[in-house]
């Protein structure tokens, strides 16, 4: 029995649209899917990704770090602030992290058998290699045709491999990054883009149509035909030209025309797509410079939410991710933001000291104990 047309519509499927626009060979209404593909297009093309990247990268590079649990922190410190390659450790990871999902750090000991460098791997020449059971056996990194297989831990047992990642909910073994989040809305933001710089190739205007008309009913001729053509092109196409009064012969009409409803919402339609890039990214687009958007009382309160729901949360996973790893070598470290050296929480340490100032019912050193400048003295029960 045939339900609707259904084996006949199997038999016969229809073909997909293959039709790509632009030079980057994709199918219309798709956008690229590899994890490289979307860099190029996403960060590396797009103003606005790009910046946003920078903002969250660069911001976790520059947070002041502090480590604890362990006599030897400065060390700890060094090592991690160290810059290998010539990148830094801390915004590596925050851009590895923000845009894969995943960052592998490779442990690199010393002649003394302590670290001695700390190393970001690209995370999208990084594969897990798990075991029968699933558990992650090995780690394998790929560089053109060559491939190095990374063991997790040195034969101490200790960390030589440290793989964080973001929450993925349907992957045990990969972190869920935002870059193909935010490829629909790069890939609209940048075709906005293109049809806008091919408006403005075409004399800054909407095309129009040069109408034939004898009045005898005759056709030009095709010499005829490819001459007016030429000379469009010549005399009154690109940007230069635009405004150029056009000397037509006889039987020649030009007929412009306007923009359509859907050509005049480009512009909303490209700051749309901005704000939802900024949305994938975590940051606020009244801090990219996005026209229109008021979701913030004003700049500060939009730098401090930066801060608060993006930044801050990432380093804190970097932070706990390389004390995991380093506690093999030092028991018990921590390592964390120093949230008083961050000038965008400033009026919050402000409000803070103000309001442990104003409460007579403590002691100096329970204030102190509160603002993280001693310990709170034991209770004496005699």
């Amino acid at each position: 029995m045939k339900w609707f047309g259904m084996k006949a519509a199997q038999g016969d499927a229809r073909p997909a649209l293959a039709r790509a626009w632009g030079s980057g060979g994709v199918a219309l209404g798709e956008w690229p899917a590899s994890y490289e593909a979307q860099l190029r297009g996403g960060v590396i093309g797009n103003p606005v990704a790009q910046r946003a990247m920078r903002l969250v990268s660069e911001g976790a590079g520059a947070t002041a770090l502090k480590a604890s649990g362990t006599e030897d922190a400065a060390r700890v410190m060094a090592l991690v602030g160290h810059a290998s390659a010539g990148q830094g450790l801390v915004e590596t990871l925050a851009c590895h992290l923000l845009l894969h999902g995943n960052g592998y750090v490779q442990v690199m000991a010393g002649a003394d058998g302590m670290p001695a460098e700390l190393f970001a791997l690209r995370p999208e020449r990084v594969s897990v290699e798990a075991d029968a059971r699933g558990w992650p056996a090995a780690y394998l990194y790929r560089v053109g045709d060559s491939v190095t297989r990374l063991s997790p831990e040195d034969a101490a047992g200790r960390t030589s491999v440290l793989h964080l990642k973001s929450l993925h909910p349907l992957d045990d073994h990969y972190g869920l990054g935002c870059i193909g989040a935010a490829a629909g809305a790069v890939a609209i933001h940048n075709a906005a883009t293109v049809w806008n710089k091919a408006l403005l190739d075409n004399a800054a205007r909407p095309s129009g149509a040069m109408v034939y008309d004898p009045g005898d009913g005759s056709v030009m001729s095709p010499d005829q035909f490819e001459r007016v053509k030429r000379e469009m092109e010549i005399a009154f196409a690109g940007a230069a030209n635009a405004g150029r009064p056009m000397l037509l012969e006889g039987g020649l009409d030009w007929k412009a025309m306007s923009l359509t409803p859907a050509e005049m919402d480009f512009v909303g339609l490209k700051s749309a797509a901005a704000r939802e890039i900024a949305l994938a990214f975590g940051v606020p687009p009244m801090l990219l410079g996005l026209p229109g958007d008021n979701s913030y009382a004003n700049y500060r309160e939009a730098n401090k939410a930066l801060w608060r729901q993006t930044i801050l949360p990432l380093v804190g996973k970097i932070g706990c991710g390389l004390a995991q790893g380093l506690s093999g070598w030092w028991p018990g470290v921590r390592i964390e933001a120093d949230l008083d050296a961050v000038p965008a929480l400033a009026d919050e340490r402000v409000a803070l000291w103000e309001r442990v100032a104003a409460a007579d019912f403590l002691s100096a050193e329970e204030k102190k104990a509160l603002l993280g400048m001693g310990h709170s003295p034991s209770p004496n029960f005699a």
